[in-house]
């Protein structure tokens, strides 16, 4: 698929032809497949102004490897996109670094969510606001945030599904979307990956089982009585870069930097997607979920939609287990240390004994921590309770640039002779 735009103010124009992939793999050089990109439009590509958006590119990697050629020339911009890119791209014959910056897309977060759903800046403002220095949000805010959370554990953030939603407003339709695409994700799996499709299959559809459980680690028993994670690695590995779900691994210590105490052989898996999670259960539980019913288990929808944020905010999740001192739902390096988070979705939030003594603990040193829950926000020590929809306004802060020069005045050759 080709998109063209020459100018800020032009329809875009759309081009659907499967014989532009092949056309692309006969190509013998950068003219030659911009004559053939030519070919595939009346409209005239002007040098300097044009678009040129390469959609689907997993279908055509070669022009992947010949995008480098492309920029070398100056005429035009690209834009590449696609689907499953993380496995499809990983055999390239020659990879175009310095030629592309690579951009991961997720599912919408919480924000886009009500955005689209047409929450605008001035609630936004008050909730970062709240977050940041640490007040309650306003009562009736709060009752319509933890409303449409509860909604967007059923929508989720799939374009299609989002768009099915406020179209509709119909959660069969929404679940119909939902359901299609779990489908497509299981053909992916057996188109890209013959080898091991049904063993990725199988670990996929043990997703939702598994959070169910009371730790909601993910247990290789349940895949084969005799399984090794040596043997099962690549199909964890594969839904990763797949962009299907999130592997959240053990670490035995909450100490800096995280992945040097990282347990391979120990995880938890959760879905990309927290609405593909909720249409994978029982039918009809969509409308229970949104009324908050009271007997319903929401652990393992809020930690998923809890672990999708936090990737989406570029936050590497992982989470603590001491058989002396408990679990902890989540730690993440934030600001440069160590920030534990729990998950809870019941009435009792403040009891939490496994946080409480990592807390207490003077070998970890640890300054703060979250918990998020269904209440307003409050702050009791070193912990702050927050609603759990207030994960949106954890963000990472890598825009702020760090400059470091280093002095060598007394060692440079004019140094030296001065110092002579």
């Amino acid at each position: 698929m080709l998109h063209f735009n020459d100018s800020p103010t032009a329809p875009n124009l759309v081009v659907e032809n499967p014989e532009f992939a092949e056309a692309v793999r006969d190509a013998k050089g950068r003219e030659d497949i911009l004559l053939k990109i030519s070919t595939f439009t009346s409209k005239p590509l002007i040098k300097g102004e044009t678009l040129i958006f390469l959609d689907e590119v997993q279908v055509c990697p070669e022009i992947v490897t010949a995008i480098k050629f492309l920029v070398d020339d100056g005429s035009y911009k690209y834009i590449m996109s696609g689907s499953l890119l993380g496995v499809e791209l990983k055999d390239l014959r020659s990879e175009p670094v310095g030629y592309m910056s690579v951009k991961e897309m997720f599912p919408l977060d919480f924000e886009e969510f009500i955005r689209a759903i047409g929450i605008g800046d001035k609630v936004i403002d008050h909730l970062q606001d709240a977050w940041d220095n640490r007040i309650p949000v306003d009562k009736y805010i709060h009752e319509k945030m933890m409303e449409l959370f509860r909604l967007y554990l059923v929508v989720g953030g799939m374009p299609e599904a989002v768009k099915r939603y406020l179209k509709t407003n119909n959660l069969q339709e929404v679940m119909a979307v939902q359901r299609d695409i779990i489908t497509l994700y299981k053909r992916d799996i057996t188109k890209y990956d013959f080898k091991d499709k049904l063993q990725i299959n199988h670990i996929y559809d043990l997703i939702p089982p598994e959070l169910n459980e009371k730790n909601k680690r993910f247990i290789l028993k349940s895949l084969n009585e005799n399984a090794k994670y040596d043997r099962y690695h690549n199909g964890f590995l594969w839904l990763k870069n797949a962009g299907v779900a999130i592997p959240v691994y053990n670490v035995e210590e909450p100490k800096m930097p995280l992945k040097l105490s990282m347990s391979r052989n120990l995880l938890k898996l959760f879905l990309s997607d927290i609405g593909l999670l909720a249409a994978q259960y029982a039918n009809g539980i969509q409308l229970r979920i949104i009324k908050g019913d009271k007997d319903i288990n929401f652990g393992s929808v809020y930690e998923n939609a809890v672990a999708q944020e936090l990737l989406a905010h570029s936050f590497e999740p992982f989470y603590y287990n001491n058989k002396k001192r408990g679990e902890i739902d989540f730690v993440i390096e934030y600001h440069g240390r160590v920030l534990p988070i729990e998950v809870k979705s019941g009435k009792d939030y403040e009891v939490h004994r496994a946080l409480s003594n990592i807390m207490d603990c003077p070998d970890y040193d640890l300054q703060d921590a979250i918990v998020f829950c269904n209440d307003n926000l409050k702050v009791v020590g070193k912990l702050t309770y927050a609603p759990v929809y207030m994960v949106m306004c954890l963000k990472k802060n890598d825009y702020a640039p760090t400059f470091y020069k280093v002095d060598i005045s007394m060692v440079s050759e004019e140094g030296m002779k001065y110092n002579a």
